[in-house]
């Protein structure tokens, strides 16, 4: 089914999205996969492209079009040439949103312009040892000292935690507030007593620098309190939509992409004297998979204009979510046994992709919880 959902200049962006890809990216991909992280200058290069801020306003450097459909042109765009290392997405659409939302005049001048060019890099740094998805379990504390806030405690999972040039941090700044004590802080590179630990070794996005922080005695301006004091939890609820439909565009994204090359390399590939593609198994599996493919995205691209248009609500982002997501891993499963032998092999895409999505069902909210949302807002 053709698409509908995108106008001319989308596609325009879709082209200088392929360009970037295949010039700045690509020939790089491996040796960043073998570093475990990748180059600052591509993100220079994806600031110089206008690439990053893309809905940060003109005035501090960024492109001033807040239309989620360029952000879903550039997840499907990076999804399908196997890119997800260079964590723009992350960036713009989740990290972004808290900036150009919350920060005062004085912090978007500060902070923004390093955003859009690529010289400033930036994390969110929710999850610890012992919470993730339940935020009342946070134990890092930012303590007010007058002046300052002082920063004690540790994160983990924290995707561009070892490049990151500025991290908001979720803190408990009333111990007794449970979810409703927590703050958003920023804490800036070179900060005395921000460490970062080991960059973490992933079984997929060997590329996408994931890292342990830890926070001794951090003293932090009072003037790099993102939002209200103890607002954290509503700040988060309110932009946490947004970071679920830029997983769910790249979920569905991957599994089209993954039928695509699948269905070729059946067509190809022989058994028995004939192409895989004649067994009326593969044919099932093939037509199967198309179905569900072309359904999901029926229902993704309904999601992406209803967010671009303010009409999203949080149940409908959570069923985007978990289904493309688990949508993603179903079929990235199947085409790899379609695969066979070579399947298992790291030089084929199909292998790749297997490892790189498993964790789509995982961050931003894992499907257990996706479902939690969804089934109390039907049943209370």
């Amino acid at each position: 089914m053709k698409r509908q959902i995108f106008t001319a200049e989308h596609e325009a962006f879709r082209e200088t999205v392929r360009t970037f890809l295949a010039k700045e990216v690509l020939p790089h991909y491996e040796q960043w996969e073998k570093d475990g992280i990748v180059s600052r200058g591509a993100w220079l290069a994806a600031g110089k492209q206008g690439l990053l801020g893309l809905a940060v306003p003109e005035e501090y450097g960024g492109g001033g079009n807040d239309d989620f459909r360029y952000s879903a042109v550039l997840a499907e765009e990076f999804t399908r040439a196997g890119a997800a290392g260079l964590a723009l997405g992350l960036h713009n659409d989740i990290i972004g949103p808290y900036l150009t939302g919350l920060a005062t005049e004085e912090q978007k001048r500060r902070w923004l312009p390093g955003f859009c060019d690529g010289s400033l890099i930036t994390a969110i740094a929710m999850t610890e040892p012992g919470a993730g998805s339940d935020l009342q379990g946070i134990r890092t504390t930012a303590e007010d000292k007058g002046d300052h806030w002082l920063l004690n405690g540790s994160k983990t999972f924290i995707s561009n935690g070892i490049l990151a040039d500025l991290v908001v941090v979720v803190a408990k700044t009333t111990p007794e507030g449970g979810a409703k004590g927590l703050s958003l802080i920023v804490v800036e590179r070179g900060a005395e007593g921000f460490e970062r630990g080991r960059n973490l070794d992933k079984i997929g996005q060997k590329s996408q620098d994931t890292a342990e922080l830890f926070f001794h005695d951090v003293r932090v301006p009072k003037g790099n309190l993102l939002g209200e004091l103890n607002g954290a939890f509503i700040h988060l609820m309110t932009n946490l939509a947004q970071e679920r439909m830029g997983i769910a565009v790249a979920g569905i994204a991957a599994a089209e992409y993954l039928l695509e090359i699948t269905t070729n390399y059946v067509k190809e590939r022989e058994a028995f004297g004939r192409p895989l593609s004649k067994l009326q198994h593969i044919r099932f599996e093939i037509a199967e998979m198309a179905t569900e493919c072309a359904v999901t995205r029926t229902f993704l691209d309904r999601c992406i204009v209803d967010h671009a248009d303010g009409e999203l609500d949080a149940v409908h982002a959570s069923m985007a979510k978990w289904w493309a997501t688990e949508l993603q891993k179903r079929v990235a499963d199947r085409c790899l046994q379609l695969h066979g032998g070579y399947g298992y092999m790291t030089e084929y895409r199909v292998a790749r992709a297997f490892t790189d999505g498993r964790i789509q069902t995982i961050y931003g909210g894992t499907t257990e919880i996706m479902k939690e949302i969804i089934g109390r807002s039907l049943l209370g």
